[in-house]
């Protein structure tokens, strides 16, 4: 499938059949098309964390509003970060990028990020809204459905998973054969409502 296609017809599915199972090689194909995704300074600080566990599903689900595609669905993906990946090794990021390019790079990183709390916090949430992007897409051009999710107790998910301190939870994304066609969209505003030129 096309990416323009893909884009086209990806939509937020609630209802999967949970009885299908994935192929693993499929599953490999989809988290290493996610580990492609871009992320600043290449710092590549999300982590997925994939739930398999039908008990552990069955206990998240319980803190996510009863929201069946939880333990439904063929995959549950949540999306984190290392808030501190930054200042872990960093010249690792760019471990094949010639000298010069490192002696400038790493000085950067320190900067950027260093004693800026809100700036961590928000190129996570960034990086891995874009990766949840890829996996969406990645997944429905191989055929599949997928759901963004942020509906859920943060703090009971956190501890579920055994989230380190220095790691943040962005959000799932829930992968699978939807049961049902997607319903039309509901509504989409006009391109000139959303596209400004040069400044509002």
């Amino acid at each position: 499938m096309e990416t323009k296609e893909a884009i086209k017809l990806r939509r937020s599915v609630k209802q999967y059949e949970s009885s299908y199972k994935i192929p693993t090689e499929e599953i490999t194909e989809l988290l290493t098309l996610e580990s492609l995704s871009p992320t600043a300074f290449n710092i590549q600080h999300w982590r997925f964390v994939l739930v398999e566990d039908p008990d552990l599903r069955n206990e998240i689900r319980k803190v996510a509003w009863d929201q069946a595609q939880v333990t439904d669905s063929s995959l549950l993906i949540i999306l984190c970060a290392d808030l501190k990946a930054w200042e872990k090794s960093p010249d690792r990021y760019w471990k094949n990028a010639s000298e010069a390019v490192q002696n400038f790079i790493l000085p950067a990183i320190d900067g950027y990020y260093r004693d800026k709390d809100q700036v961590q916090r928000d190129e996570a949430m960034r990086s891995c809204g874009i990766a949840a992007q890829t996996i969406m897409l990645a997944a429905k051009s191989m055929g599949y459905d997928s759901c963004p999710m942020d509906g859920f107790d943060f703090p009971a998910v956190a501890q579920l998973i055994n989230l380190p301190d220095d790691h943040v939870i962005s959000m799932f994304v829930a992968v699978g054969k939807g049961l049902s066609e997607a319903s039309p969209r509901a509504g989409q505003l006009t391109f000139d409502e959303i596209v400004i030129q040069n400044s509002f």
